[in-house]
């Protein structure tokens, strides 16, 4: 759990440098068994939420942690990091809403101050 934990911190603030918009994390360790948090953030455009999604990758990257899969990558319009411990979820705005993962992950703890976990 204390490596979910950094890997969250990691993610937040690499999605955070390229401008990632209302960036939620939410702990889902009660609730499923796919993952301990997802994060969950917007960019303006399709080239945004790639550079988020790169620097994520990067910034994990070269503290140890290994991507399993990337989906989306080339829409841009959702694009989701899974990192086995956390999920990482980069939506172009509108995308974001449509989904509406966090009315679909409400059963999960929203973390409303990453420095909590």
């Amino acid at each position: 759990m204390e490596q979910s934990k950094e890997m969250v911190q990691i993610a937040f603030s690499a999605l955070e440098e390229k401008k990632g918009e209302n960036i939620t994390v939410i702990d889902i360790t009660d609730v499923s068994v796919l993952a301990d948090y997802f994060i969950i953030a917007s960019g303006a455009n399709p080239s945004q939420t790639q550079a988020m999604a790169d620097n994520a990758e990067e910034k994990l990257g070269k503290a140890g942690f290994e991507c399993r899969q990337i989906e989306g990558y080339d829409s841009a319009n959702w694009i989701l990091l899974d990192y086995k411990d956390i999920i990482i979820h980069v939506f172009c705005r509108e995308d974001r809403l449509f989904y509406d993962l966090e009315r679909i992950w409400r059963d999960g703890k929203t973390i409303v101050d990453i420095k909590d976990l």
